[in-house]
């Protein structure tokens, strides 16, 4: 490369940094429900066996889901029991398969966060999807979506001998880390989600925007983010 080339790549790359970088949450931002629950819901439903170990546990299963480490040592045992004994590729290839299903059912997508979206890329800003959703079923239902160009950030994964494990789980705090690696911090021009345990990316934004929250929350994340909230009620 010479240094008129040189010169270019630099210039194309400052152009491209100085895009606004606009956030999106996936599940219950873009696709109605948690698309990653819904795909280990369907493998407990092929091998309902191993839903055994998790009875003892029904009782508090309304405690977990209170607060973001609950919910993330649930997800991590619920994805344990139901990949037991399956490699990485055939769970990639699983997850790949789901997801492209995903996509093609009826309102499976919020239209309006959809919507919102290609309007973010169409004004020329850099969008990325943050979701702890795991990276191939995230991948293979934005592809069969159309949005195959979009950057994305899941979770990662890797085979053990009890399971499927992440490597780390992309969910709350650890979104931040996730965007690190890849150069980008706070301030972003604007951020969507749902879900509390996004408060860490909501507060790096200048604008915060929640999606269909329940009062509790909407209560929760106006303490925390002040006037830059705003609501988006998407059918």
């Amino acid at each position: 490369m010479d240094a008129m080339e040189a010169d270019a790549a630099s210039a194309g790359a400052e152009r491209a940094d100085a895009r606004r970088v606009v956030l999106f949450d996936f599940d219950g931002v873009l696709v109605r429900g948690d698309s990653y629950e819904m795909f280990l819901r369907e493998r407990f439903a092929r091998a309902r066996w191993r839903l055994l170990p998790l009875l003892p546990l029904l009782p508090f299963v309304p405690l977990l889901l209170r607060t973001v480490r609950g919910k993330m040592w649930l997800a991590r045992a619920c994805t344990r029991l139901a990949t037991l004994g399956c490699s990485e590729a055939r769970f990639r290839a699983q997850a790949d398969a789901f997801g492209r299903a995903l996509a093609r059912r009826p309102r499976a997508f919020l239209r309006e966060g959809v919507t919102a979206l290609r309007r973010h890329l169409a004004a020329g800003d850099r969008v990325l999807i943050v979701s702890a959703t795991e990276e191939t079923l995230l991948g293979a239902i934005l592809d069969e979506l159309g949005l195959d160009a979009v950057e994305r950030i899941g979770t990662r994964v890797r085979a053990g001998l009890f399971g499927i494990r992440a490597v780390p789980h992309n969910y709350g705090a650890t979104k931040l880390r996730s965007l690190a690696e890849r150069g980008i911090v706070p301030v972003w021009a604007a951020a969507y989600s749902d879900s509390l345990a996004d408060l860490p990316m909501l507060a790096g934004a200048e604008r915060a925007v929640l999606v269909n929250p329940s009062p509790r929350a909407l209560v929760r994340f106006g303490r925390s983010l002040g006037e830059r909230v705003q609501v988006a009620y998407w059918g």
